[in-house]
């Protein structure tokens, strides 16, 4: 089976372009031959706010499974803190949504990738306490 695929990309002010990540997650897309479900894309959005229209829809879409891996070009796209990362992947994983890195090569589907989900977890746990 096929798997279905979110893409997510974003920029951070309106005069920037996503087009060079889209290239590179389609390509990676079909090169695998994943099905892409959707692009979810944010332009002009500061990584640093946890609601961005795009990624609330994304986040929707997983809650309901409409796809069983998302896409991103690199994890600062995604999410800029260590804390906001960490509660979207530990979502994913009790949706049984897989989750992948382009830049950093990191699949969350695979050992290596659940070994860098683990000590990213940690540096979570550590960056809580200590703000504790």
């Amino acid at each position: 089976m096929t798997k279905r695929v979110a893409i997510y990309v974003r920029v951070s002010t309106k005069d920037q372009s996503v087009e060079m990540q889209l290239h590179d997650l389609e390509r990676y897309s079909k090169e695998r031959g994943l099905n892409v479900f959707k692009v979810y894309q944010d332009d002009g959005v500061s990584g640093t706010k946890e609601t961005r229209p795009a990624l609330s829809k994304l986040m929707n879409d997983a809650r309901k499974r409409k796809f069983d891996l998302v896409l991103v070009w690199r994890f600062d796209r995604f999410a800029r803190s260590t804390k906001h990362l960490v509660n979207a992947l530990y979502e994913f994983r009790n949706l049984g949504i897989d989750f992948i890195s382009y830049q950093e090569n990191i699949d969350t589907s695979s050992p290596l990738g659940e070994a860098i989900f683990t000590i990213i977890s940690a540096m979570s746990k550590l960056e809580r306490d200590i703000i504790a």
